[in-house]
């Protein structure tokens, strides 16, 4: 049904909080996370609000009805003809000894990548390495930037680095096409190679969980001019500089009146490419912010 496909990138520039419409134990305002793995991620929902809100921008009513549809009665309602998936992550930046931080990543999260490229129709041309680290062991580029003593060291947490080709393979690959172009990003771009770590999936899962950044927030009574009782509360955010993907994909317009193709549907989106949106709440306070990529096509 879906006749074009693309994947979209997203580099977090400022915290990005989503949230998920519930306390957890420790923070009033919880992230989205996936249900089984507890990986953060932005529900296609609020994604595709998120594209809207950037499409009414750009485009007359019309234009944005035809591609996202109408609600209403009888033939005056219609299905729209875009669809945007779960944004899901694939870099998670950690604070590291040396280096300053790291990007990390697990088989798991690089193999979901590959199933969603494969997907939206995307050949990924790097091989993942063979077998699986051990839990004390991460697999790193031949030139790492993040070794201390032939370690590296996240937080308060040791790991033996072991270098592989294949970590290089894949992070010039995600320099070239998942990272937003231009001279801002060129320093990010080149040193990737340099920081990306490949971890044990329970040590991936354990950093996307508590290595979060969880701000405090407080009301103020407008009168008094000081905290408003009972009005303290702690909101979760994913940090700056973690990667995400989510595939975008659309048919021909449906509305009965327009004969758009689906590849003229995602071509309406090309505003995207190295551009910025907002996704989640706090947009008065800058949270929020990331750098766009479109690959396909």
């Amino acid at each position: 049904m879906f006749k074009a496909r693309r994947l979209l990138f997203f580099y977090v520039e400022t915290p990005l909080h989503v949230g998920a419409g519930r306390a957890s134990a420790n923070v009033d305002l919880p992230i989205q996370r996936e249900r089984v793995t507890q990986y953060p991620m932005v529900q296609a929902s609020g994604l595709k609000g998120a594209l809207r809100a950037e499409f009414c921008q750009r485009y007359d009513s019309p234009e944005v009805e035809a591609v996202f549809g109408k609600a209403g009665a009888g033939d005056k309602s219609w299905v729209g003809a875009v669809s945007a998936g779960d944004a899901r992550i694939l870099l998670f930046p950690v604070r590291s000894l040396v280096g300053v931080f790291a990007w990390v990543t697990s088989l798991h999260a690089l193999e979901s990548f590959r199933r969603a490229a494969d997907l939206v129709g995307q050949s990924i041309p790097w091989t993942l390495p063979q077998g699986m680290p051990d839990t004390n062991t991460a697999w790193v580029g031949s030139k790492p930037q993040v070794l201390a003593q032939g370690k590296v060291v996240l937080e308060e947490f040791s790991f033996d680095a072991q270098p592989k080709a294949e970590v290089d393979a894949i992070a010039k690959w995600l320099s070239e096409h998942a990272l937003p172009q231009g001279v801002a990003f060129q320093y990010w771009r080149d040193t990737l190679p340099a920081r990306l770590c490949i971890l044990p999936e329970d040590a991936f899962r354990d950093f996307c969980l508590y290595g979060t950044e969880v701000q405090m927030h407080i009301r103020i009574d407008p009168d008094k001019k000081t905290a408003a009782e009972k009005a303290l509360w702690t909101a979760e955010s994913l940090p700056a500089d973690s990667l995400l993907y989510a595939p975008l994909m659309a048919m021909d317009v449906r509305n009965g009146k327009d004969s758009k193709s689906a590849n003229e549907v995602l071509e309406k989106f090309d505003f995207l490419q190295g551009g910025h949106i907002q996704l989640g709440g706090d947009e008065t306070t800058g949270q929020g912010w990331v750098a766009v990529k479109v690959y396909g096509g």
